[in-house]
């Protein structure tokens, strides 16, 4: 019964909307705050393959990109997703993944400048990223 009252209004509401003249994005930018620091592709820091991202990307200097914690790949923080940081400028992309045991966190890419990445040091900062829209409306009995 739920899901054909659901139908119902689905098909009563989305021609309403998409003829009101303005077109609504199925995404909006989510903000949340995370720490955020950052690493550099040194064998010191990393494995025997630095350059070398999660999702098998090779890392250059001067790339915009970030590692996330398992649990922001959770929240929407996926392969690939478009991160605006506070305080940088740019897009930066999630090319790679931090080992399980950090949790809201992101590591901002600063090639080999590791004076760069220790001036950066942690910081609690706000991000934003393009998160899907809730698309289907609940339906209460």
């Amino acid at each position: 019964m739920k899901r054909v009252a659901t139908i119902l209004i689905l098909l009563a509401v989305v021609p309403f909307a998409t003829s009101c003249g303005k077109k609504q994005s199925s995404y909006y930018w989510k903000s949340m705050e995370v720490t955020v620091s950052a690493y550099n592709s040194v064998s010191w820091q990393t494995d025997s393959l630095h350059n070398l991202a999660a999702w098998g990307d090779t890392l250059k200097p001067g790339m915009k990109t970030v590692a996330v914690s398992a649990d922001l790949l959770e929240k929407g923080l996926t392969y690939n997703t478009p991160v605006k940081i506070e305080g940088l400028k740019g897009v930066y992309l999630v090319k790679d993944k931090m080992h399980p045991r950090w949790r809201n966190k992101i590591d901002v890419y600063m090639g080999k400048d590791v004076k760069r990445a220790r001036e950066w040091g942690r910081k609690k900062l706000s991000i934003r990223f393009p998160a899907l829209r809730d698309t289907l409306i609940q339906v209460s009995d």
